[in-house]
């Protein structure tokens, strides 16, 4: 049996294309798999636990209908949907992962990270970041309607997207010492993360590799353990370079 990974799926309420090809797609892989992780950002946008929109009910009973037949599913929030808690991942049947959080395949330990915390040189993000994940400040959005919620996200995303006008892709990508600094930290060999939209499997030296999962745009951008090793299947990957035995 196989472990399925995946982020960056960016769901939004006014796409139910995209929903659709996710409970689709988690459809077709459930006979094969017995544990999915996601990896952040599933949601585009997260009010917060009290605030499901009713577009997002197919995808739930899927991951419902995944528990049920006995597939752990594990979520980690992102950059996009951190207001999510454990009462939506327990709706969903699901466990809610620490960022980061070490699990192990075949042996060896594999560091899950959603990603965004290790793009250290943009530092306005960093410190949006550290303000946002204040739990006090979480609790007093909660307390905000709905309306107020949501014109404060769409302000936010709005100044974001203004930013990353003026701001370079080596910025918004992964500081490389941070990512070695992690790992040493953890003690790990295999870094897996999301966030930045950049899918590939690095060879960081003889013992060490990152790979990251890509967003999902008209395919899925999945990643499987079958056992043996960790294949990539995404098409911006080359596929020389999409297939990491860990055994």
């Amino acid at each position: 049996m196989s472990t399925l990974f995946i982020s960056d799926l960016h769901l939004r309420p006014d796409q139910p294309g995209l929903i659709q090809l996710t409970v689709d797609f988690l459809a077709q892989q459930a006979p094969n798999i017995d544990q999915l992780y996601i990896l952040g950002d599933l949601f585009n946008t997260w009010l917060g636990d009290d605030i499901v929109p009713d577009e997002f009910q197919p995808l739930i009973d899927q991951l419902i209908a995944l528990n049920h037949v006995g597939i752990k599913s594990y979520l980690m929030v992102g950059n996009r949907d951190f207001m999510m808690g454990k009462a939506f991942a327990m709706c969903c049947g699901m466990t809610l992962l620490a960022d980061p959080t070490k699990i192990n395949l075949a042996g060896q330990d594999i560091l899950l990270m959603h990603g965004d915390s290790l793009c250290i040189d943009d530092v306005s993000y960093q410190r949006y970041r550290r303000w946002t994940r204040s739990r006090f400040l979480q609790r007093c959005f909660l307390c905000l309607s709905a309306k107020y919620r949501q014109g404060i996200s769409d302000k936010i995303k709005q100044k974001s997207r203004e930013q990353k006008q003026q701001k370079t892709a080596m910025i918004m990508d992964v500081n490389h010492d941070e990512v070695s600094r992690v790992m040493k930290q953890h003690s790990v060999k295999y870094l897996l993360h999301g966030h930045t939209h950049r899918p590939a499997i690095h060879q960081l030296d003889d013992n060490h590799h990152r790979i990251v999962l890509g967003d999902w745009q008209s395919t899925p951008s999945f990643m499987l353990f079958d056992g043996y090793q960790l294949q990539l299947f995404d098409p911006r990957s080359p596929k020389s370079t999409s297939i990491l035995k860990l055994v």
